[in-house]
């Protein structure tokens, strides 16, 4: 069959291109961000800078928020149902009172952030940073820490049921006054002097001695079967300044 003539031109230039080199714009119009609109629901902020602003209340059910850089925002109060926040900049930023059930938090870079009374009931946070960010109050129900960096993180009050911890660092954490009923998932998580106090982990789940050993229980601390109190217990008062 031949070949048309219009389709051997390009057909060479796409070779040419192909050997020097060259950029190819896209046939159609290019879907970008609108980084210049104002919050509604759906919305799309993908890379957009929203940092240092004051926008609680915001109605954000099922915006893209991928990699949007929110560090020392105000979104207390607001609506991220089902949003995507992947690799987010959420440094010093606060989603105090947020309702965020099924959100995805992976990734995101959230040191020091305030998390309090936070709706994240299924939401995802695998890989997140979250040192020194706070959690009291919050309700977490089936909310997936995995791998997720959570340094000297406060758990006071958190609703922590079936919450996965898997590979996460819990160094410091509190999880002391933390509620849950039925088990947490702890396999291969750091627990350098992760506060347990009080807690009833007998059905948490893979809990190792060698985790128990690492972390800061007293005598109200319930273990799973096979897993005993080390004698270094209780373990002095934390400084949460350091």
């Amino acid at each position: 069959m031949e070949v048309s003539a219009p389709v051997k031109r390009r057909s060479a230039f796409l070779a040419a291109c192909m050997l020097i080199g060259c950029t190819i714009l896209p046939l159609g119009p290019a879907l970008a961000a609108d980084c210049g609109s104002t919050a509604a629901p759906g919305l799309d902020w993908t890379d957009c800078t929203k940092r240092n602003i004051m926008i609680p209340g915001s109605e954000l059910e099922g915006a893209k928020l991928f990699s949007t850089d929110f560090a020392s925002t105000d979104l207390s109060n607001s609506n991220l149902k089902s949003a995507n926040l992947e690799k987010a900049t959420l440094v010093r930023a606060s989603l105090a009172g947020a309702a965020a059930e099924k959100a995805n938090f992976s990734k995101v870079e959230a040191y020091r952030s305030n998390f309090t009374g936070i709706s994240a009931e299924g939401a995802n946070f695998a890989s997140a940073e979250l040192q020194r960010s706070g959690f009291a109050k919050a309700k977490l129900t089936g909310a997936n820490f995995e791998k997720a960096e959570l340094g000297r993180a406060d758990f006071d009050d958190a609703v922590l049921t079936g919450v996965r911890f898997s590979l996460a660092n819990l160094s410091r954490a509190d999880l002391s006054h933390a509620t849950f009923e039925g088990p947490i998932i702890f396999d291969h998580a750091f627990m350098y002097l992760t506060r347990i106090e009080g807690l009833d982990l007998s059905a948490a789940q893979g809990l190792e001695q060698g985790q128990i050993e690492l972390a800061c229980g007293d005598a109200k601390t319930k273990l799973p079967a096979g897993l005993n109190p080390p004698s270094g217990w209780p373990c002095p008062p934390d400084d949460r300044d350091n």
